[in-house]
């Protein structure tokens, strides 16, 4: 498979009409489909359909497109990671993380990094343990910052000073609004807005002495903004970590008895990788 085709084969998947994604190409209607006929062939599969006015693909096809976003990500990676200048260290970094106090070092961090490497460019993306941790399998992904529990036995890592404390994020006008902490019984029967991640909600379970299945789930979230408004929507209440953000008319209020957690910066260990993101091991390391 040739990068130029799987990029075509991507614009036509995008905009449903090989017309279209010839005139966006630069390329005739003709020559685009005697490339998609031809990937076809190389791959044996159909990897799509054409109906009325557009192209449907078929579940091969759905599955080329991810596979080439991810081949094409990759391959532009490469590209940075192989860039050099002079004896200056040149290159992209990326790091997924979820929404964690730790964060803020990391941000110190790459102050820090980049006085001594200003043309190291940094690459965040948000995300959830699972999520982070397939990135760097697949190699889209250089560190993933986090929360315990989590395995981490294919990785190096380092280990974050800062506590994450959880705790709920509730209406100022709501009754546990008053309270200076609560407690599993607090919470038992009510409504509950919790994190999308499977080893979280058992970590939150065992704090309840509960089984998950016993708790009264209403939704699930992955980013804390959106549980936000659901709870400002009278939805429920959060778990949530605690961050140094402010939402209008919510209150944080931490649990009792204290669940904290650590995170960790991990990488993945035996990997050839770029100088630059050697240079950012270094660096966490002593750091």
């Amino acid at each position: 498979m040739e990068l130029r085709v799987l990029n075509y084969f991507l614009v036509v998947a995008r905009e449903e009409n090989i017309t279209r994604a010839a005139s966006i190409l630069h390329i005739t209607q003709p020559t685009l489909s005697r490339q998609l006929v031809q990937l076809e062939e190389e791959l044996g599969v159909k990897l799509y359909q054409r109906s009325k006015h557009r192209i449907i693909l078929t579940e091969e096809g759905n599955l080329l497109r991810r596979r080439a976003q991810e081949i094409l990500q990759l391959t532009e990676k490469t590209k940075l990671e192989l860039v050099e200048a002079d004896e200056n260290i040149v290159g992209e970094i990326s790091i997924g993380c979820g929404e964690l106090l730790s964060m803020e070092k990391i941000g110190d961090l790459i102050y820090e990094f980049r006085k001594i490497h200003p043309l190291v460019n940094f690459h965040i993306i948000s995300g959830m343990n699972d999520f982070i941790k397939e990135q760097i399998e697949q190699g889209l992904m250089d560190f993933g910052l986090l929360i315990q529990p989590v395995e981490i036995e294919k990785y190096q890592f380092v280990r974050m000073t800062q506590q994450e404390r959880w705790g709920i994020l509730v209406k100022e006008t709501h009754s546990l609004a008053k309270k200076k902490n609560v407690t599993p019984v607090d919470l038992f029967g009510r409504e509950l807005i919790v994190t999308d991640s499977n080893s979280i909600q058992n970590e939150l379970a065992s704090w309840f002495n509960q089984n998950d299945a016993e708790l009264k789930i209403v939704s699930t979230y992955t980013l804390l903004n959106n549980a936000a408004i659901l709870v400002n929507s009278g939805v429920g209440i959060a778990l949530c970590l605690e961050l140094h953000v402010t939402y209008p008319h919510l209150k944080f209020i931490p649990f009792e008895p204290d669940l904290t957690l650590q995170s960790v910066l991990a990488w993945k260990a035996n990997q050839v990788y770029s100088e630059a993101t050697r240079a950012f091991i270094e660096f966490v390391k002593n750091a």
